[in-house]
């Protein structure tokens, strides 16, 4: 068995996708964080139905009461420039990862399941410090020590497959996986339809594009 966090995009469901095809039953665990995004919290519920998942849960932990990142404070404006090398963008949200991982090795313990799923990816947002391989060797070593199943020697297993993949392989892993694209959110405004211009959205699309299926990219400008 295996727990999956489920944000809604793209990366997120072709993660989980990838440990079905492995043969793990999934469980899929969201966050309400406070996002100004809430639609992926909408798409992450089309996908655990279309993906098959075992369970899915969307738990409420408010990280926009203090703020500190374009995703939680309207007030901060979105990145449209692109990623810039070696540059944290303020859209990177405190701890975030960090947070996340733990509840759902929480999860994942009390469950039974061998491996926790994310969707994290060092090469297209260089700039999240906890999107990176060296961050999530740490954090396993901590899941290892800081659990009752690590310290038997049986503890859940960070397993995060697109960490140094590219967007467009992602995209076109997804493809190979039947993961519903469409179904998936990776705007980071909070409109009713993706905006085109935030970086997330510039990156998909990019990808949709080499890959193949400019038909799945946003419909705003830029």
């Amino acid at each position: 068995m295996a727990v999956a966090l489920l944000s809604g995009g793209l990366d997120s469901a072709t993660a989980a996708a990838l440990a079905i095809e492995a043969g793990f039953r999934v469980i899929g665990l969201s966050f309400d964080y406070g996002q100004r995004h809430r639609q992926e919290l909408e798409a992450a519920a089309a996908l655990a139905r279309d993906l098959g998942l075992l369970e899915h849960h969307t738990i409420a932990v408010n990280l926009a009461a203090w703020g500190g990142s374009a995703l939680t404070d309207p007030g901060i404006a979105l990145p449209a420039a692109g990623v810039v090398e070696g540059v944290i963008p303020p859209t990177y949200v405190p701890c975030r990862n960090t947070v996340f991982i733990a509840l759902g090795l929480s999860l994942a313990e009390a469950q039974g399941a061998s491996r926790l799923v994310l969707g994290v990816n060092a090469v297209d947002y260089s700039g999240y410090p906890d999107c990176r391989p060296d961050y999530l060797a740490a954090y396993q070593n901590l899941a290892d020590l800081g659990s009752k199943a690590g310290r038997e020697g049986h503890g859940t297993q960070l397993w995060a497959p697109l960490v140094r993949w590219s967007k467009t392989r992602i995209v076109q892993e997804a493809l190979r996986l039947q993961v519903p694209i469409a179904r998936t959110w990776s705007c980071y405004a909070g409109g009713e339809a993706p905006c085109g211009r935030c970086d997330s959205c510039r990156i998909r699309d990019g990808a949709l594009r080499e890959a193949g299926r400019p038909d799945l990219a946003s419909r705003g400008p830029g």
